[in-house]
């Protein structure tokens, strides 16, 4: 084979300026017809057929908010990564599943404890306040102990590596960890015991239409610890030391060393916070869906993936509001067009090719440092 002469690969590169600059102009037409179809399946939907009534949507807007705000959770831990590190830890779902297991385990011993005296009750059911929060530290203990180790051997030897090295590095964490928890925990599904005050099924129910809607108290307490977690991360990157030693080193590294900022520290604290808010995630999977086993974290990890690129990567307002709408819009969507709720996934997917086909910077726009640009 014979390298392309000069005066070629001038010609392919004006080639491929044209065909771009084409689809610059069809864009908008494209976006157009896509949002048109939209607007006929949802008219279709809900005046001409009214095929769901009010009882409905409700039920199906607060699934999707219940687990949107999972999606948060998950696609914070892929913005915090990328802004520094200009990388996607592909592995971040599983470090999502492994708090998931840390969780469930603790539920378990908490169960299996027997506190009372005469009139014998187990921990969990004694103390299911304290049960909680310690399940909750220990999920996020583990999966932020993952993170720092993940980022200390698969990808600080890697970081001044091409771009594609680290992103194959962390597939291969990804592919490890599933096979990992698969050998050590079995392949079949385990079921998370909930204290009595977070039954799953209970809640309180509300009367839509002569309808009776649940909302269960393991979906509000998903949602409003989500909310609180996110507030608390936004409030650590913009109001302390660490947050600007980490907006430093994801604006320049070389800078940031100059001016004091230990960038080494400062990258293992990312992956070690990103870890913990996946411990959590995985701890409130488990409480609300009540399964996990070792493949839980990998479906969830690529969605958050799409509502950080949905909401604007490297954006941390962006990510929150992405696993927003991807959860409602995953949840109302199928109803919306009329299609089989089984498609909820592929629906996610689309999604993610659509905002990277018309506006690939996300809904709030993504945040670069100028030399990454």
């Amino acid at each position: 084979m014979h390298a392309l002469s000069l005066p070629t690969l001038a010609v392919k590169g004006a080639r491929f300026k044209k065909v771009a600059h084409v689809f610059d102009l069809l864009r908008p037409i494209l976006g157009a017809i896509v949002l048109a179809f939209i607007a006929y399946r949802l008219y279709q939907v809900l005046i001409v057929q009214q095929e769901y009534g009010a009882d409905t949507w409700t039920r199906l807007l607060i699934s999707g908010l219940i687990i949107g705000g999972v999606y948060a959770l998950i696609a914070i831990g892929y913005t915090l990564v990328y802004g520094i590190l200009f990388m996607i830890n592909f592995a971040h779902g599983e470090v999502m599943m492994l708090g998931a297991y840390a969780g469930l385990f603790a539920f378990q011993a908490f169960n299996a404890i027997q506190v009372g005296g005469q009139a014998q009750t187990s921990f969990l059911n004694a103390y299911p306040v304290l049960a909680i929060l310690l399940a909750f530290v220990i999920g996020m203990f583990i999966s932020a102990a993952i993170g720092y180790f993940l980022e200390k051997i698969a990808y600080r030897p890697l970081r001044k590596a091409p771009r594609l090295v680290p992103l194959i590095s962390a597939i291969g964490a990804s592919i490890f960890l599933q096979n990992a928890a698969q050998l050590l925990f079995s392949p079949q599904l385990r079921e998370v015991t909930n204290p009595d005050i977070l039954r799953r099924g209970a809640g309180w129910t509300i009367s839509i239409n002569n309808a009776n809607v649940i909302i269960p108290y393991t979906g509000v307490f998903t949602f409003v610890l989500s909310v609180l977690l996110l507030i608390a991360l936004y409030i650590i990157v913009r109001k302390t030391r660490l947050g600007r030693s980490m907006r430093a080193v994801a604006l320049d590294k070389k800078t940031a060393a100059l001016m004091g900022v230990d960038v080494d520290r400062t990258i293992s604290q990312t992956f070690i916070i990103s870890g913990a808010l996946a411990g959590a995630a995985g701890v409130m999977w488990g409480l609300h869906n009540g399964m996990v086993y070792f493949y839980v974290g990998f479906i969830p990890g690529i969605k958050a993936f799409t509502a950080a690129v949905l909401g604007g990567i490297g954006n941390l307002p962006g990510a929150m509001l992405g696993g927003l709408v991807l959860g409602i819009v995953e949840s109302v969507g199928p109803a919306a067009l009329g299609i089989d709720f089984q498609l909820k996934d592929v629906l996610a997917f689309v999604i993610l090719i659509i905002v990277l086909t018309f506006r690939p910077s996300g809904l709030l726009g993504e945040v670069l440092a100028e030399e990454k640009v």
